[in-house]
Order: structure tokens, then C-alpha cells, then sequence
């Protein structure tokens, strides 16, 4: 099994609360760096960190996706991926194309294609690109 780990480098709560609202991502696990059983190697984040997310789990439908404010180094990048997500119908792929677009980029509207019936590719606001997909 393969899964995504994106790492928000100081935004991850912030990611976690608008996939909450935009996907309907329900939290599995969250471990902040103050529940570790064991302090960070030192250097590993910065002073004053602790309420920073050291590991989370979220699961949106049947996937897991994996997230972290990694060392908190304010500078998420997000280069190179996307993240594919299959949506029920149309109209749920125009919901959440439609919150994964607020304060993002559109990319590639929503539309049909020779290979879905709707298709569309969106960076978010935190800069993770995302291929929206009807099945056809």
C-alpha cells in the first residue's frame, strides 16, 4: 500500500480543519509534537512548536491521507504531485472542486473529457494540486 504524506511545515491544523469542511475528511489519528512520549531530537523543530501536528491521519472516503507541520519551516512545497480524487457524481465533483478552489487556483476548469464524463485539476490554498474525476 502506497499512501500520501504531505508535510504543511506549519499549516497542517489549518489543512486539517479545511479538508474537514471541503472533503468531509474525518481525522483518524492527530498526535501533536507535546503528546510525543519522546522530545524531538534537538533542531528537528523549532522552540515553542509543541501544539505543531507531529503526525495525523485523515481519511477521506476510502483513502488515508497523511499529514504533519513537518519542522514548521513555513515553506510547504507541493511540487511535482497531485492528488487524485474520485468523486461520486458531477455534482459532488462541482462541490468539492468548488471548496478546493476557494483562495486556490484553478488549473483546469471542470469539464467533460474523452475519459470522464467531468474532469478538473485544482492547487488549493496550501499548494497541493488535486484531479477531480467522475468515472465514466
Amino acid at each position: 500500500m502506497i499512501q500520501p504524506y504531505l508535510f504543511f511545515e506549519g499549516r497542517c491544523q489549518q489543512a486539517i480543519e479545511f479538508y474537514q469542511a471541503a472533503l468531509g475528511a474525518k481525522i483518524d489519528m492527530l498526535m501533536r509534537y507535546s503528546d510525543s512520549p519522546e522530545p524531538p531530537p534537538p533542531g528537528m523543530i523549532p522552540p515553542g512548536s509543541g501544539d505543531k501536528v507531529m503526525h495525523a491521519a485523515l481519511r477521506i472516503g476510502d483513502a488515508v491521507l497523511l499529514l504533519s507541520d513537518g519542522d514548521c519551516s513555513g515553506s510547504p512545497g507541493f511540487s511535482g504531485i497531485s492528488l487524485s480524487l474520485t468523486a461520486a457524481s458531477i455534482d459532488d465533483a462541482q462541490r468539492k472542486f468548488s471548496a478546493l478552489a476557494e483562495a486556490g487556483k484553478v488549473q483546469m476548469p471542470l469539464g467533460s473529457t474523452f475519459f470522464s464524463p467531468c474532469f478538473g485539476m485544482v492547487e488549493d490554498r496550501f499548494g497541493v494540486c488535486w484531479m477531480i474525476i467522475v468515472q465514466a
